[in-house]
């Protein structure tokens, strides 16, 4: 082990600690030293991360490194402040809490030549705290198609070459040598306070103790082999009686490979690497050993890739990632053997350059059913059997296409209430209006309009307005709404036995959308609702849009669009819900409630499946009336909304069901819902262009005939 740490760590100097300033004014006086300083450049680079560092960190005093080897000295940031900024761009392939647990790791390397490049990695990652360093060679002109050092360090031990680089790149991480190398003797020694293994040696009978030892330990063990990318993994630490090598050569004689010449070795080699696995090339160099070539070869390229490889092994191992014993193979010549066309992204289909407004009907009873499949439902689900004939229209609950967020079908009694409404309004127009009732049925209500001969000239006059209704996602401007407007719409959903609940105050419809943003933040990162979300997504022209949502009515651009196709994945979810992250994704729904005029709630006056009923046809009554006032149409269901009850939101998301109960009780205050209301839907209006497509409807949940 080497004592004189000085030619190869960089001396960390306080300049407000009375010795260090001496030392710096020492060297300072030295004509040969130079002194770098671009603090105030790091300084700067800090205090732009997101998010903003702590005053602490910001305020952490800095050092001046001084490098032997180099006579230079450079003035950095602290120790925290430093590793918080270099790692920044490690995030969040690597967590800030997973850097902290690996600063707690220490590893060791024996053999520097594929060893240096895995030094590398390990440190430019942050991957490891501590590092301890084992070679008895110097650095040969020979050395240097693969290891990544200089001219300059010809001569140097190569455990010090890459000391250098490491304390050059980051000198707070921890670095300890072996300048003589290992034996059999020493290896124990080397491996106190070393939690994983990496073998990068030539010497066959110190790879045996150094396994037996890890072994013996309950230490990893590493090796990357650059031939066609081979590592290997013994997880000595999970299996303690597992053998060396897999067991691939057996129980050896460790004084029996001392010494042994490369041609010497190539059986052993063989047997550990496994012959029939070796690519063309390596297979006729090793023929060639002694004859035209002096050893194995290896490329600079692939050692590298090495070193990549063992980097990421051992993040799994320090952070409790899953990481079996074994070996793989990542060959980059096989891999660019076969390389292919990438898919070409289907355009989405453009939408119709004036979307239909109406179905063709044949009759005035035909236009009824017709109305009532125009509704609207949470995601276009359309959960409704529409049964007609001579005496009326029954609308039928059809509990298959529903959803988790759709608790105890209060969602899709909403939409049989919009359902009709609708039929209402058309029989109105048709003069074929008549007793309404809601009874129940099995699995759930049904309501039924008996044909008649009456007519409401209020129900009427909506008949071609109930047609145009659509839903419009467009970001919006928030011109206000006057005192008229306001009356409107508070009208048409009292005269449907709700109240309407009108947000135009700007900070409360900036609270609404921080509400709103977070709970789809939830819906993203909770699996079940996730799913079932990206589901309802239909994709022309690939995907039928009879049901579901076409993504078309989104009004994303494309760079959202593009974004979405990300977090389409359940695995980005599943990282980002790790880290209890992705505050980015409800952005589009913030950013669109923030363009609106107003925010209308429509609250009923409990939540009964009939007061669910209710609840849709004063919605279906507002969005109407609103739609005829010239304003655009967005309904928004957040998770909680028909999570009445405590139990319920758990069952919707285990993990988030305290924020959605918190969530939910805010929403209520900030609209001025009143005890003993539920709320039937939200809707965001504004001002905006019309809609890029309208959603289409399935005919097949119509049953019967009108004659």
């Amino acid at each position: 082990m080497n004592e004189s740490r000085g030619d190869y760590t960089a001396l960390l100097l306080d300049e407000d600690h009375s010795g260090d300033a001496a030392v710096l004014d020492r060297l300072r006086r030295d004509p040969a030293v130079v002194f770098v300083d671009r603090l105030e450049h790091q300084r700067d680079s800090l205090r732009t991360l997101v998010p903003t560092p702590a005053p602490g960190v910001l305020d952490e005093p800095p050092v001046w490194a001084y490098y032997s080897w180099r006579r230079t000295a450079v003035r950095l940031l602290g120790p925290a402040a430093f590793r918080l900024l270099r790692l920044d761009r490690n995030r969040n392939k690597v967590t800030a809490h997973e850097q902290e647990r690996l600063r707690d790791v220490t590893v060791g390397i024996v053999g520097l030549s594929v060893g240096h490049a895995v030094a590398l990695a390990l440190t430019l990652e942050g991957a490891c705290g501590g590092l301890r360093l084992a070679d008895f060679d110097t650095l040969e002109l020979s050395n240097l198609n693969r290891v990544p050092g200089t001219v300059l360090d010809l001569g140097v031990n190569k455990a010090v070459v890459a000391a250098r680089r490491i304390a050059e790149i980051d000198p707070y991480v921890t670095v300890t040598l072996w300048e003589d190398g290992l034996n059999v003797e020493s290896v124990a020694d080397f491996l106190d306070g070393t939690d994983v293994v990496v073998d990068e040696c030539d010497s066959l009978d110190v790879k045996v103790s150094l396994r037996r030892e890890a072994r013996r330990r309950g230490l990893p063990v590493l090796m990357a082999t650059s031939d066609r990318g081979l590592l290997d993994v013994e997880r000595f630490d999970l299996e303690p009686d597992r053998p060396i090598f897999h067991g691939v050569i057996g129980d050896v004689d460790v004084e029996s490979l001392a010494g042994l010449g490369s041609r010497d070795k190539i059986p052993l080699v063989l047997q550990i690497l496994d012959a029939a696995q070796l690519s063309a090339t390596m297979a006729a160099s090793l023929v060639e050993v002694d004859e035209t070539i002096s050893t194995w070869p290896q490329l600079g390229g692939e050692v590298l890739l090495g070193g990549a490889e063992v980097a990421a092994a051992v993040r799994r191992i320090a952070l409790g990632q899953p990481l079996a014993s074994g070996r793989c193979r990542m060959d980059v010549d096989g891999h660019l053997d076969a390389l292919t066309d990438p898919p070409i992204p289907l355009d989405l289909a453009e939408p119709p350059a004036t979307p239909s407004a109406d179905n063709a009907v044949s009759n005035d009873a035909d236009a009824v059913v017709n109305a009532a499949t125009r509704a609207p439902s949470g995601g276009n689900v359309q959960p409704w059997t529409i049964t007609a004939d001579d005496e009326g229209v029954t609308i039928s609950l059809a509990p298959e296409h529903t959803t988790a967020m759709d608790v105890e079908y209060r969602g899709s009694y909403v939409a049989l209430g919009a359902a009709l409404h609708n039929v209402r309004i058309a029989a109105s127009a048709a003069g074929l209006l008549g007793a309404v009732t809601v009874q129940d049925t099995e699995p759930g209500l049904a309501a039924t309009m008996t044909f008649g001969s009456g007519s409401e000239q209020d129900l009427t006059s909506r008949y071609e307005a109930m047609l145009d209704r659509t839903t419009n996602r467009r970001p919006g401007v928030s011109r206000p709404l006057d005192d008229a407007q306001a009356g409107r719409l508070a009208e048409a959903a009292s005269r449907e036995g709700a109240r309407l609940c009108l947000v135009t105050d700007r900070n409360d419809i900036a609270a609404i959308g921080a509400i709103l943003a977070e709970s789809d933040r939830i819906r993203f990162l909770t699996p079940t609702l996730h799913r079932e979300m990206i589901g309802e997504l239909r994709w022309p022209p690939g995907d039928s849009v009879e049901t579901g949502i076409d993504v078309r009515a989104l009004e994303l651009d494309s760079a959202e669009l593009s974004t979405l196709a990300l977090l389409r994945r359940p695995e980005v979810m599943e990282h980002l819900g790790a880290q209890d992250g992705g505050r980015a994704l409800g952005k589009s729904t913030a950013d669109r409630v923030a363009s609106s005029s107003a925010i209308a709630v429509v609250a009923i006056p409990g939540n009964t499946p009939r007061d669910y009923v209710r609840g849709g046809e004063a919605t279906e009554s507002v969005w109407i009336e609103a739609q005829a006032l010239g304003l655009a149409v967005q309904p928004i269901s957040p998770v909680f909304l028909y999570g009445v009850e405590r139990a319920e939101l758990e069952q919707l998301s285990p993990r988030y069901a305290a924020p959605l109960e918190r969530l939910r009780q805010e929403l209520f205050d900030v609209v001025g819902a009143k005890a003993g209301e539920a709320l039937a839907l939200v809707l965001r209006l504004s001002h905006a262009p019309g809609p890029s497509v309208r959603s289409e409807r399935r005919a097949d949940r119509v049953q019967g005939r009108i004659s």
